[in-house]
C-alpha cells in the first residue's frame, strides 16, 4: 500500500505525541502536573545559555513576547530564577533552578523508560533500526529549536 508524504509526517508526529503525552502523564504522577513540553524546550535553552527573553525567543523560534510569557510561567513555578548579571548590574539573567534541573532529569528518566517500552513492543533491533533510519534522514547533528525553518518564518 502506497503512503503519501503527509501520511509519513502524521506517523512521525504520532510517534512524537505518543512519547510526549505518556511522559507528561508520568511527570504529573511524579508531582510535576504543571509542566508542559514547551517548558522542557525553554529550560534546555536557558541551561544552554539563553539568559533573556530575546535569546530564548530566538532559540525557540518564537517571538520575544511568547518567550516572555513562558519565562513568567517558569518563574512563577520556580523552575527558573532571575539573577543579577555579574558583568552588568542593570541586567538580570535567567538561571535554571535546582527544581528546574530536577524536572529535566525526571523527564530524561521517563523517556528512557518509554524507550524501553517501545523496545519491548517492537524489539530491540527494530527500534535500533528505526533510530538509525531517522538519523540517516535528519542527520547526526543535534536537533535545534533555533534552526531555520518554517516556524521561524513570518507567514504573513
Amino acid at each position: 500500500m502506497s503512503r503519501s508524504g503527509a501520511d509519513l509526517a502524521l506517523l512521525l508526529l504520532g510517534g512524537y505525541r505518543a512519547l510526549v503525552d505518556a511522559a507528561m502523564v508520568e511527570l504529573a504522577a511524579r508531582g510535576y502536573d504543571d509542566f508542559r513540553p514547551v517548558h522542557d524546550f525553554a529550560l534546555r535553552a536557558i541551561a544552554a545559555g539563553a539568559d533573556s527573553a530575546s535569546d530564548l525567543g530566538r532559540r525557540m523560534s518564537v517571538s520575544k513576547q511568547a518567550a516572555s510569557k513562558t519565562i513568567t510561567v517558569l518563574l512563577d513555578r520556580r523552575y527558573v530564577s532571575r539573577e543579577l548579571d555579574p558583568d552588568d548590574a542593570r541586567r538580570k539573567r535567567l538561571q535554571v533552578t535546582p527544581l528546574g534541573f530536577d524536572v529535566l532529569r525526571q523527564g530524561e528518566a521517563i523517556f528512557d523508560e518509554l524507550r524501553k517500552k517501545w523496545e519491548q513492543q517492537i524489539g530491540v533491533s527494530e527500534l535500533a533500526t528505526l533510530e538509525a533510519l531517522l538519523k540517516t534522514l535528519i542527520g547526526d547533528g543535534a536537533i535545534r529549536m533555533d534552526a531555520p525553518g518554517w516556524a521561524a518564518q513570518d507567514l504573513g
